[in-house]
């Protein structure tokens, strides 16, 4: 009897144990980080082609193209861009995921404070227009941080719908170093011939900025988190500057966009149809780019259109927010065990 008890008892502590194990599995199951809709080759190349086919007068960013002729010339940034996203979305999952839908979110919290960000300008010029002035880069980082910082004046216009996820990033901008550099290049390509000619200064710890003359009608480009150091930063078309001729895109918004994807923002359509994603839960689907400035609502994906988001292409006058979202997104590089964590030491 003694040892039908004993047997009993073991078989009893097995279950208990077995049951114990298979919660720590579930449990492990649920903290796993859901990668499945990670993407980072788009279609940009035949949307851009499209568009010269087209003879379209639409200028754009580059980002999307660069990344893509990135991704051919260097075998093993695919996989480091997947470590960043991997990254970014179990910090956020750590410390309580957004509320998924679009409708409504919660920032997720840090304990970085206020991230002041230093910024080498490099003003490559072949004429004394593009040579723009120490005004105009004044006036580009003012409205650098009005823009992170939700502080710019047109705050107001944004729609009841997405008033409530209008975010202060927290993020400020301030100016190290200006350097000049004249060049008989009459227009550079985006294939990053300015960041060879002008190598970034300390791309650890601040952030790079070519303002040239762009070939293609291009606004700029910037290099995602992840890839080489020799060539991370931004570069913008000297005349989207505020004061800039090139209107539309002239109060200095194509370089809010640019950090935008420096900082790991997507566009806001996710560069493909209604079935791609941002990687944000705040902003809603969209199936392309807005341009001009919409009436709202725009609908797409059943869903309206966040068009005056900076990572939108609607004109530099209609375009005035970044979401919770976003922020959480732009803020997780800075922590410990990001891609740009050097930045804040």
């Amino acid at each position: 009897m003694k040892k039908m008890i004993l047997s009993f008892a073991a078989l009893a502590l097995l279950f208990t144990s077995c049951n114990e194990d298979q919660n720590s599995i579930n449990n492990s199951d649920q903290s796993k980080v859901d990668m499945s809709d990670f993407y980072v080759y788009t279609d940009a190349d035949l949307d851009e082609a499209k568009k010269i086919a087209s003879n379209s007068k639409l200028k754009t960013c580059y980002s999307m193209v660069n990344l893509n002729r990135m991704l051919n010339e260097n075998p093993g940034l695919e996989k480091k861009m997947y470590d960043v996203e991997y990254h970014t979305r179990s910090t956020i999952n750590a410390k309580g995921k957004p509320v998924k839908g679009g409708g409504s979110t919660d920032p997720v919290p840090d304990d970085l404070g206020v991230i002041s960000i230093p910024v080498n300008v490099h003003v490559v010029y072949s004429n004394s227009q593009e040579n723009i002035s120490d005004n105009q880069i004044n006036a580009q980082m003012n409205v650098l941080n009005d823009d992170f910082r939700a502080s710019n004046n047109d705050i107001n216009q944004v729609p009841s719908e997405f008033s409530g996820l209008v975010a202060d990033s927290e993020i400020n901008f301030t100016l190290a170093n200006t350097f000049r550099h004249s060049n008989a290049t009459a227009a550079w390509s985006t294939n990053d011939a300015v960041k060879a000619a002008y190598p970034p200064v300390s791309p650890s710890t601040h952030l790079n900025i070519w303002v040239c003359n762009i070939s293609g009608g291009i606004l700029g480009y910037a290099q995602f988190p992840g890839g080489p150091s020799a060539t991370d930063g931004v570069v913008v078309l000297y005349s989207s500057l505020p004061g800039g001729s090139a209107a539309p895109y002239n109060e200095g918004r194509t370089l809010t966009h640019e950090v935008g994807h420096y900082l790991n923002l997507r566009h806001i359509w996710g560069d493909g149809r209604c079935n791609r994603d941002d990687f944000v839960t705040d902003t809603p689907s969209s199936d392309g780019a807005n341009y001009g400035c919409p009436s709202y609502p725009t609908v797409n994906c059943r869903t309206t259109d966040m068009t005056m988001n900076y990572m939108d292409y609607v004109d530099d006058s209609c375009m005035y927010m970044f979401s919770d979202g976003q922020k959480s997104r732009m803020r997780t590089i800075f922590e410990a065990g990001g891609s740009r964590e050097s930045m804040l030491n």
